[in-house]
C-alpha cells in the first residue's frame, strides 16, 4: 500500500510539472516571430530604423558591426563602424531624432574603468557599409580605484535608454549575496567624458541573479512606457514623472522558460520585439508581444496625488 501510495505522489507530481514545464514552453514559443541568422547567436541589441527595418549587434567577440535582418531572419546588410571596438557590446538604443546609441559597456567583473557608447547617425541615412562613431565616455564615481567587494559588483550593464539630452544606464547586479537592485545612472548623449549620474534604482528580485538581473531595456515612441529585461520577463513601467521610472505603475509580464534574454525594444507604443541568444541550440530568435493582449502582473499603482 505504501509503494502504491509513493508511487501515486510520484506520478501525480512528475504530470504537474510536466504540465508546468509545457506551459512555460509555450507561453515563449506562442511568441516567436522568426529565427535569427547564426552570424548574430550572440544578438545582444536591437533597434528599429525609421524605415522600421531590424537591426541588430552582437555580444564581445564580433567585429564593431550592426546587421540588418530581412523578415525572414536573414542578414540583408551589415554596417561597420570604423573608429570603434567591440569590446562588450550589450545594448543599443536611439532618442527621438534617430541617432543609434552603442553600448560597449559591458563589465562583467566589475573592472572597466572607463566605458564607452558610440552614437552614429539613424542606419538609413548611412549610404555605404561604414561608418564613423561620435565617442561618450564614462566611468562611475564610485569606482574610485579602490577593490571592489563581493557585495558591491553592481557595475556591469547591459541596459539603457535615451531621453531627452540624457542617456540612462540600468546595471546588471552581480552582488554577493545578489541583492536584486538595477540602479539607475546617467549621463549626456553627446562626445564628452562624463562622470556617471546615480538617479534612483529598483528591485527586481532576490531568488536567483540569472532570473531577474536587466539585460536590456527600451522606451516607447511617445516616451510614456518604460520596460526592463530580464530571462524571464519583461518589467513594464508607466504613468511615471519625467525620468523619474519607477515613480509610476509597475507590472511584470511573464516570458515562460529561462532563455538567454539579451536584447528588447518596441515596434510601436504598443508592440514590442525582445530576443535570445542561441546556447546548445535553444533560443536565437525574434519574439513579439502586444501590450493590450498579453497578461500583466500588477507589481504596484502609482501613488494617488492627494487633491485636498
Amino acid at each position: 500500500m505504501l509503494k502504491k501510495s509513493l508511487l501515486t505522489i510520484f506520478l501525480v507530481s512528475f504530470a504537474i510539472t510536466s504540465l508546468l514545464i509545457g506551459s512555460s514552453i509555450y507561453t515563449l514559443y506562442s511568441k516567436k516571430r522568426l529565427s535569427v541568422d547564426p552570424k548574430v547567436k550572440e544578438i545582444s541589441g536591437i533597434e528599429f530604423d525609421k524605415f522600421n527595418r531590424l537591426w541588430a549587434i552582437n555580444d564581445s567577440g564580433d567585429q564593431p558591426k550592426l546587421y540588418r535582418l530581412n523578415q525572414d531572419g536573414s542578414i540583408a546588410k551589415e554596417i561597420l563602424v570604423t573608429n570603434a571596438k567591440n569590446i562588450d557590446w550589450e545594448d543599443m538604443t536611439q532618442n527621438k531624432f534617430g541617432h543609434f546609441f552603442l553600448g560597449d559597456f559591458g563589465n562583467n567583473k566589475n573592472d572597466r574603468k572607463w566605458l564607452t557608447i558610440y552614437k552614429i547617425e539613424n542606419p538609413i541615412d548611412i549610404k555605404g557599409d561604414t561608418t564613423e562613431a561620435e565617442i561618450i565616455k564614462f566611468t562611475y564615481p564610485e569606482m574610485d580605484g579602490r577593490p571592489i567587494q563581493p557585495d558591491q559588483r553592481n557595475f556591469d550593464l547591459e541596459a539603457f535608454v535615451a531621453l531627452g539630452r540624457h542617456l540612462y544606464l540600468f546595471t546588471k547586479n552581480r552582488t554577493e549575496p545578489f541583492d536584486g537592485i538595477t540602479k539607475v545612472y546617467k549621463v549626456g548623449d553627446h562626445a564628452a567624458n562624463f562622470d556617471a549620474q546615480l538617479i534612483d534604482s529598483f528591485k527586481t528580485c532576490t531568488t536567483m541573479e540569472k532570473l531577474c538581473w536587466i539585460t536590456s531595456a527600451a522606451l516607447s515612441p511617445d516616451r510614456t512606457k518604460l520596460v526592463l529585461l530580464d530571462s524571464t520577463s519583461i518589467w513594464l513601467f508607466e504613468n511615471f514623472r519625467g525620468d523619474k521610472f519607477f515613480s509610476g505603475d509597475v507590472s511584470r509580464i511573464d516570458l515562460g522558460i529561462v532563455t538567454q534574454k539579451e536584447a528588447i525594444t518596441f515596434y510601436d507604443d504598443n508592440t514590442i520585439v525582445f530576443t535570445d541568444e542561441e546556447f546548445k541550440g535553444i533560443g536565437g530568435n525574434a519574439y513579439v508581444i502586444k501590450l493590450d493582449e498579453v497578461e500583466k502582473k500588477v507589481i504596484r499603482k502609482a501613488p494617488q496625488a492627494d487633491t485636498n
